[in-house]
Formats: structure tokens, C-alpha cells, sequence
């Protein structure tokens, strides 16, 4: 039996006085090097800067629970790892995200509800982004459902970068890879999921070549923050 869906939603933007920026990509686009950096850089300037991740290791038994899914140490069927997602973000928005953000402090966030759709299409096993199925998933796990009471990032960097560049860096990271999105055609799939995104919602994202050197992608992040925000205190006294 089928069921005609249709409404319109309002992603809840930040009503905070800290800024939220969010760094997005499949895994080895260069993300974690990106946050340190402008960490760092923020901190000289004498910023308060609060550090998260989607879903963390640390500091979270939901997001201990997925990390331990991730590397296969735990089995779970594929379709339940987002729930799980969704439930640390919860949390992760309650206990660090929201508090910062009222606080002032600017937060820098490994992944964020974006990473939801080209992650949660690829665990249900979705190539056709523009599908019937993709539009339902949406709705019942994703931005259309519990998604749209969290706060979205002021900005979402998008490092782009091709599925053999982040197989190359993945091969070289000490550290433990997460098996279940590591190999390259998996990777592949993942990209267009975000390719996708980006089109649907233009205005929520920032694209950064991951191509080029840490240093030219740090280089061009700056650039965009302060073009976003030219009278942001928080940027124009970077």
C-alpha cells in the first residue's frame, strides 16, 4: 500500500553567539588535520574553541559502541548503524555541542548531521540518490525526522577529494582503520552520496579542494571563513 509524503522543513539554525563549523568528506579527505590546524590557529588568536566529533570515542558509550561496530569487532545489520548515529548525536549536541555554542566558543566538529545521508544510502545499500527509496530514508531517518532539531553548522567545509587520493592516505595513517568504509569502491559510492547533497543544499556548504597540500586546503578554509563573515568578530580579528 503506498502513501503520498509531502511537507516542507526549516533546519534549525545556530541562535547562539558561538559559531559552529563542521568538516565533511569521506575518510582520508583530510578532515582530522584540517580541525587540528584551525584549532591551533584559533587558539593563538586567543579564541575558546571546543572540539568534537560525530560519533566520538571518547567520553560516549554509543559512540564507543560504534567505533567497536566500525573496525567489526561488534556485528550488527548494516541498517541499524545510523540509529545509532543518530542517538549519539543526541547526546553529542546536548553535552557538548548546544553548551558551547551558548557559551561563546567556537566549535569545530569532525563530521556533523550531513554525514548522515551519503553514510546511512551506502549502509542501505542505495546507489540511486534521487530514488524513491533515497526521499523515504530521508524522511524516516534523516534530515526530515529528529534531524531537524539539531542545529546546523554555520558552515560545513566539504574536502573533496578523489576516492584513490583517500585510499593513499589511508594506507600510510597509523591508526586503526574502519574497515566497513575503507575499501575504494566504497568509498566511491560514499562521494557521490555528498556529491549529492551538496547540490540539494547548496547554501549549507563550502567546498574545499582536500587535493591540494594541508597547508594550500588550510590556506583556503581561512579564506572562506573570513569571506562568510566579514564583520564576524570571530573571524576578523583571526
Amino acid at each position: 500500500m503506498k502513501y503520498h509524503i509531502e511537507f516542507d522543513i526549516e533546519l534549525r539554525k545556530n541562535p547562539y553567539k558561538g559559531k559552529y563549523f563542521a568538516f565533511e568528506g569521506i575518510d582520508g579527505c583530510g578532515k582530522t588535520t584540517q580541525v587540528e590546524i584551525i584549532k591551533n590557529y584559533l587558539l593563538k588568536k586567543g579564541k575558546s574553541v571546543a572540539v568534537t566529533s560525530e560519533p566520538r570515542k571518547e567520553g560516549s558509550a554509543v559512540g564507543r559502541l560504534i567505533h567497536e561496530i566500525l573496525q567489526s569487532r561488534i556485528k550488527v545489520p548494516p541498517q541499524s548503524l545510523q540509529y545509532l548515529y543518530t542517538a549519539e548525536r543526541i547526546i553529542n549536541h546536548k553535552e557538548v555541542v548546544e553548551p558551547s555554542l551558548k557559551n561563546g566558543k567556537i566549535v569545530l566538529s569532525h563530521r556533523s548531521l550531513w554525514s548522515n545521508v551519503p553514510y546511512g544510502m551506502f549502509d542501505r545499500g542505495v546507489i540511486n540518490y534521487d530514488s524513491p527509496d533515497t526521499k523515504l530514508i530521508n524522511i524516516t531517518q534523516g534530515l526530515m525526522s529528529l534531524y531537524h532539531q539539531f542545529i546546523v553548522p554555520d558552515i560545513t567545509f566539504y574536502l573533496r577529494v578523489s576516492a584513490d587520493t583517500a585510499m593513499k592516505r589511508l594506507k600510510i595513517m597509523d591508526k586503526v582503520k574502519e574497515v566497513m568504509y575503507e575499501k575504494k569502491e566504497k568509498l566511491e559510492k560514499i562521494a557521490r552520496g555528498y556529491e549529492w547533497q551538496v547540490k540539494q543544499f547548496p547554501n549549507h556548504f563550502v567546498v574545499i579542494d582536500g587535493e591540494k597540500s594541508a597547508e594550500e586546503v588550510t590556506e583556503e578554509i581561512i579564506k572562506k571563513l573570513e569571506a562568510r563573515n566579514p564583520k564576524s568578530e570571530t573571524i576578523s580579528k583571526f
